[in-house]
């Protein structure tokens, strides 16, 4: 039996849409697609911090003026909500005050959001990531899907005729199954080929250990195995394939060739000091891929999501 979560988390009824108004460009465009293709209702979060509440007065001195920044969001919000209804789209828009990934996660819980949709920010000279603080917490709290839109993701130019493709990098873990069945439901929905790949280490370093490579490794066997698995009950078209080399790398390679519609990665289960590093491969593909990602975390237990909860509320 297929599980509820997993069908929601597919065909959303409710999409939370976060943006720090900067974004919102970028954004809107992948949220009224989602909201035409899924039905679902759409609103538009912003959270208006102690820094963005900050005014001056006409002799220059800056006092805090919370409404009045609540007032401008709201009105920016709210023409964006009325595009999204012409095209029958049920869409309302939340302002609030407070620390942004605090509000975030609180609204996704009060509004019973099944994905989320948010902007990243772009990378630095020196490579070290900067997708924001807020996109990294969310990911490291929630258990619903979180697609993000990162600076060189665009929609596809219309008319165009190329088949679409729905890219899966899979771990091979058991507990990567939601993942793999959740790409495989968007790229039912989306009328795209699945495409699951697995990224081995240097195909020299696996002969120096004596390990077969390519199609005549393990990892393709169960790739395929995972394929098959998959595809029950499904009309997608599915293609396995390996790849050797660096993951993000290979991850960001296939998806540029095959121009996929859609990246999605699940979240590996990590400790929480390991999940403040941003070197991690779903960062680097977060930062540089040119259309949506969406992770999903790995299931975890109490413990873990106790602590990641706590880290939440006080970050």
């Amino acid at each position: 039996m297929p599980d509820p979560a997993e069908n929601r988390w597919s065909h959303p009824a409710v999409i939370l849409v976060a943006t720090d108004l900067s974004d919102l460009d970028r954004l809107m465009p992948f949220a009224l697609e989602q909201g035409v293709v899924t039905g679902a209702r759409l609103i538009l979060l912003h959270v208006v911090s102690t820094g963005e509440a900050m005014a001056a007065d006409a002799s220059g001195m800056p006092y805090y003026d919370p409404m009045g920044a609540v007032d401008i969001a709201a009105r920016s919000l709210d023409c964006h909500c009325e595009e999204a209804r012409k095209r029958g789209i049920v869409c309302d828009q939340v302002v609030r005050e407070g620390h942004p990934a605090q509000q975030l996660i609180a609204a996704a819980r009060q509004f019973h959001a099944d994905r989320i949709l948010l902007g990243t920010r772009s990378r630095s000279k020196v490579s070290k990531l900067l997708i924001g603080s807020v996109a990294e917490q969310v990911l490291r709290s929630v258990n619903i899907p979180v697609m993000t839109v990162g600076p060189e993701a665009h929609l596809p130019v219309n008319g165009s005729d190329s088949e679409r493709i729905v890219l899966h990098a899979t771990t091979l873990r058991e507990a990567s199954r939601p993942s793999a069945v959740l790409a495989s439901q968007i790229a039912s929905a989306m009328g795209a080929r699945l495409v699951l790949l697995h990224v081995l280490p240097p195909i020299v370093e696996m002969e120096r250990r004596g390990m077969p490579t390519g199609l005549d490794s393990a990892a393709m066997q169960e790739l395929r195995s995972v394929a098959a698995e998959t595809v029950l009950g499904t009309n997608v078209s599915i293609e396995a394939k390996v790849a050797h080399g660096n993951p993000s790398i290979e991850i960001l390679a296939e998806s540029a060739e095959r121009r996929a519609r859609l990246i999605v990665l699940g979240a590996t289960q990590r400790s929480a000091f390991e999940n403040l590093t941003r070197d991690r491969t779903i960062y680097k593909v977060l930062a540089h891929a040119r259309c949506p990602v969406m992770t999903l975390r790995e299931p975890q237990g109490r413990e873990e999501q106790a602590i990641l909860e706590r880290m939440a509320t006080h970050t």
